[in-house]
């Protein structure tokens, strides 16, 4: 009988891990379907480069890389200024004020640098190629990819 125990016991526990990464791929699967790829994914696994595209949107991604950590620093700088502006006095502060309008400054370098970079992308992509990124650019830019 104690086998039969244990059997049992040991059949539960393997139906439950079955179960539980069944479940847990699964929910990955799903997930995955419903994100919508990112630009990078989407121009370089959509849109059929050739290896000469590819070697030169290489380097502009990490020409961009270089300046977008550049620019999220001072982000990160801002922001740091900002906390300490507000705990300085706990008020919206002329010092308050500054730190956001710094943080604003760096936030919308960062979208300039990015909107950049997308163009000098496109100019690299034949016109068949630039009319999907287009396309997926105005749905990124308007939430119609949701």
């Amino acid at each position: 009988m104690k086998f039969v125990g244990r059997g049992l016991v040991l059949t539960l526990v393997l139906a439950a891990l079955a179960a539980a990464g069944g479940t847990w791929v699964g929910a990955r699967y799903v997930v995955e379907q419903r994100r919508t790829p990112s630009l990078h994914e989407f121009v370089h696994h959509e849109l059929a480069l050739s290896a000469d595209q590819e070697r030169r949107l290489e380097a502009l991604e990490q020409d961009f890389a270089v300046r977008r950590r550049a620019r999220e620093a001072q982000l990160r700088a801002a922001n740091a200024e900002l906390a300490a502006a507000i705990q300085a006095r706990h008020e919206y502060s002329p010092e308050v004020k500054a730190a956001v309008e710094r943080f604003h400054h760096a936030m919308g370098e960062l979208q300039k640098e990015t909107i950049l970079h997308v163009l000098e992308m496109r100019k690299v992509l034949t016109p068949e190629q630039a009319a999907k990124f287009d396309r997926r650019i105005a749905e990124a830019l308007t939430d119609q990819a949701l």
